[in-house]
């Protein structure tokens, strides 16, 4: 198993864990509230479930993984900017900050 292999391991389980969070604990539901997302926060949800899904199909289908990947930096890339926005301390935005990068990193190993 090589690092990138590793990487989409270990977030595509961060997301699905995520989304599993999402959908049985009420604080994840309280806390796109306190973003004022939460008209967004079942789409959002449904975009990191297909994220992850596609991460694990692209180490098969490379293509997949280019746009799951780049998909995924994306998304923790505004929820990043969201945690500036709300003016949330640098150690609470760090996880967002990581899988921006992890998976900016997956995109540019996969078009590599």
């Amino acid at each position: 198993m090589d690092v990138v292999e590793i990487c989409v391991l270990i977030s595509s389980l961060s997301f699905f864990g995520y989304a599993i969070s999402y959908f049985i604990s009420p604080h994840m539901k309280q806390e796109f509230i306190r973003y004022g997302l939460q008209k967004f926060s079942l789409l959002t949800i449904l975009l990191e479930i297909a994220g992850a899904i596609g991460l694990i199909v692209g180490l098969v289908f490379n293509p997949i993984l280019i746009v799951s990947s780049l998909g995924l930096a994306l998304l923790m890339l505004s929820g990043f900017i969201v945690r500036v926005k709300i003016k949330d301390s640098i150690w609470v935005s760090l996880p967002a900050l990581f899988f921006m990068g992890l998976n900016a990193y997956i995109f540019w190993e996969s078009i590599n």
